[in-house]
């Protein structure tokens, strides 16, 4: 549950930056955290990590930040840049990393700081529009490569939020044939208005054998659903950050034939500017929800009831 509360402004650190928010992108990881679903990190936390605000301080170490500049504060906050998953350029593993709005406070606030390291230069895109990109849009797109959609294959997406929603039109432009399984009708209308070549409710058996296959959806129950959807040599990734109990599986119906089930952790910084420059290039757009900052309660509770279409997002008081 969230509760208001009047926090003093915080001072960045040595390495930080201290920045005034000008929206924040409502991410279904926050309702985790908020529900308990993720364990607690830091209590109480301001959640929030789709943060686009103007830089107003920088720590006495930082470099190459200004006062003024435009940046975003995605999920992922710091990694110890030693361990061998940072080594090797895995730095979404590192098992040191630390997340906005979970270890730290996050967006749904005033201010908010960061490690200068780990904020994003943004591109001219609306502040709305470039919200609900830095973790729905990021998540979105490292869960895209790790399903190996080959080229002008058939990709199959389960739930059809925030996330799925970008993802889409990355896979789209990118030549995929799009098949759309949710629950909520007006997802599937938007799917369809996106161009996918199919939308139909989340059990239901998608119209073509897929060759690849992403689950958004936080239900474990799509899981061999979404396994006994995929061709011969497809390969099913799982996007979500907390996913419920996965039903006992059938190798010979599930996996059998070379099919391949991989999760997707968290992102590295790579993939987040990656992603911001395919963004401007492929035209991505993501359709948007606003609320209020003071409404984030409200944002929750219908992003928990599948009342939002695309993507919620907080805009501030002075945006």
């Amino acid at each position: 549950m969230l509760t208001r509360a009047e926090i003093p402004v915080p001072v960045p650190a040595d390495d930080e930056v201290l920045v005034r928010v000008l929206a924040c992108g409502v991410c279904r990881t926050d309702l985790h955290v908020v529900d308990g679903d993720l364990p607690p990190h830091r209590s109480p936390v301001v959640p929030g990590h789709e943060v686009v605000g103007e830089v107003e301080q920088v720590g006495a170490r930082v470099r190459g930040r200004v006062v003024g500049e435009r940046v975003g504060v995605a999920w992922l906050r710091s990694t110890c840049g030693e361990c061998t998953w940072c080594r090797r350029g895995a730095e979404n593993l590192c098992p040191s990393s630390t997340y906005t709005g979970w270890d730290a406070d996050g967006g749904y606030a005033e201010h908010v700081t960061a490690p200068a390291a780990y904020v994003y230069p943004l591109p001219d895109l609306a502040d709305v529009q470039v919200a609900p990109l830095l973790c729905a849009g990021i998540i979105g797109y490292r869960a895209l490569r790790r399903a190996v959609v080959p080229p002008g294959g058939r990709l199959g997406i389960y739930g059809f939020g925030a996330s799925a929603h970008i993802t889409a039109q990355i896979a789209l432009a990118q030549g995929a044939e799009l098949h759309v399984l949710t629950r909520d009708a007006d997802a599937r209308a938007l799917a369809l208005e996106l161009g996918a070549a199919s939308a139909g409710a989340a059990a239901d058996a998608p119209p073509v054998p897929l060759d690849s296959a992403i689950v958004f959806a936080p239900a474990g129950e799509l899981v061999p659903v979404a396994l006994a959807a995929l061709d011969r040599g497809g390969t099913l990734a799982l996007a979500g950050i907390h996913l419920t109990d996965v039903p006992a599986l059938s190798y010979q119906q599930h996996l059998f034939r070379e099919r391949t089930l991989t999760s997707v952790t968290a992102n590295t910084r790579a993939d987040g500017a990656e992603l911001l420059r395919l963004a401007v290039r492929l035209g991505i757009r993501a359709t948007v929800t606003p609320y209020r900052l003071d409404q984030a309660d409200v944002a929750l509770r219908d992003l928990a009831a599948d009342r939002v279409h695309g993507a919620a997002v907080l805009v501030a008081p002075s945006a």
